[in-house]
């Protein structure tokens, strides 16, 4: 048990390393945010598709579910379109350092979804979190909307995560991903009709656009959101969510040197960052170390309450 949910903190830091590189992607690629989150969710739905035909899983899902999935593919739509937004107003640092507030945000939500008190260190890591961020980042009033559109994402990011927490009790995490996906491009593409966005040009990208987007869709999109998914399994969404803070210091490392010009860091980066991973380490290790009785009792009342 302990070393399958050791596997499963090393397959989160994996995942979110792929996230933090998903922000230079989104950076690189020149093209309108809901364009990119519709060409993403597009393609890898269709990577999904082929690998449950593949593994000969069963597509199958009850209505109720099949309607919770649409819900979250809806949450997920907004939740890249107003990060890719926001990157596109501001930058990659600005961006990702907000997103460090989502484990503070999870710390209170998760206690309500799952039925059980709110931890003082849950929150206590949150606040932590936020004391690194302000470290990382002065940010400057021409930042502000670019501010404003990553808060919404990242707030959007911890709804679907937390009901994905659940979903994942009853549900193959591929075929999860491939019905949200789905979700979100149908979403996606009844407003791209109603303002009729859809065109020539629109499907007439670069090569470079072009394989910048097959690398988001797979990788970082059909293979990453899928294993964040079953993760879940072993690690509550609180901790997916913490450990996605390590995103702002990969993502921004890797613009540094992959963008840099605009993604300049100063001394409080450093501090900010490492204050992020010690609270990233702590959290992991007082997980660990809960008593099975403990384990047993948060399980419970997680699977109390599933979707």
């Amino acid at each position: 048990m302990q070393n399958d949910k050791l596997k499963s903190y090393l397959s989160l830091h994996l995942i979110v390393f792929i996230w933090g590189f998903t922000a230079i992607l989104g950076a690189l690629i020149t093209i309108s945010a809901d364009a990119i989150v519709w060409y993403r969710m597009l393609l890898a739905g269709v990577f999904l598709g082929a690998f449950i035909v593949y593994k000969k899983k069963s597509f199958k899902v009850p209505t109720t579910a099949f309607l919770k999935l649409v819900f979250v593919g809806l949450l997920i739509a907004l939740h890249w379109v107003t990060f890719f937004h926001a990157i596109q107003v501001s930058n990659v640092s600005i961006t990702l350092s907000i997103f460090s507030l989502g484990a503070f945000f999870a710390s209170l939500l998760e206690p309500l979804f799952y039925g059980r008190k709110i931890l003082w260190y849950e929150v206590f890591f949150g606040l932590v979190i936020i004391a690194g961020l302000a470290m990382i980042m002065k940010v400057e009033v021409n930042y502000y909307e670019g501010m404003v559109f990553a808060l919404i994402s990242i707030l959007l990011g911890v709804l679907f995560t937390l009901m994905n927490g659940k979903l994942i009790h009853k549900h193959d995490p591929s075929v999860i991903s491939f019905y949200e996906f789905l979700s979100g491009v149908f979403f996606i593409s009844i407003y791209y009709l109603i303002q009729q966005k859809f065109s020539v040009e629109f499907f007439e990208l670069t090569t470079n656009n072009w394989i910048l987007i097959l690398i988001l869709a797979s990788i970082c999109t059909a293979y990453a959101f899928t294993a964040s998914v079953k993760v879940m399994e072993k690690l509550s969404p609180y901790t997916v969510m913490l450990t996605t803070n390590l995103e702002p210091v990969y993502g921004i490392i890797l613009a540094y040197f992959i963008i840099g010009g605009k993604e300049k860091m100063s001394f409080s980066f450093y501090v900010g960052a490492v204050i992020i991973i010690i609270t990233v380490i702590l959290n992991g290790i007082i997980k660990h170390k809960m008593t099975p009785k403990e384990t047993a009792v948060a399980k419970e009342q997680a699977s109390a309450d599933i979707l």
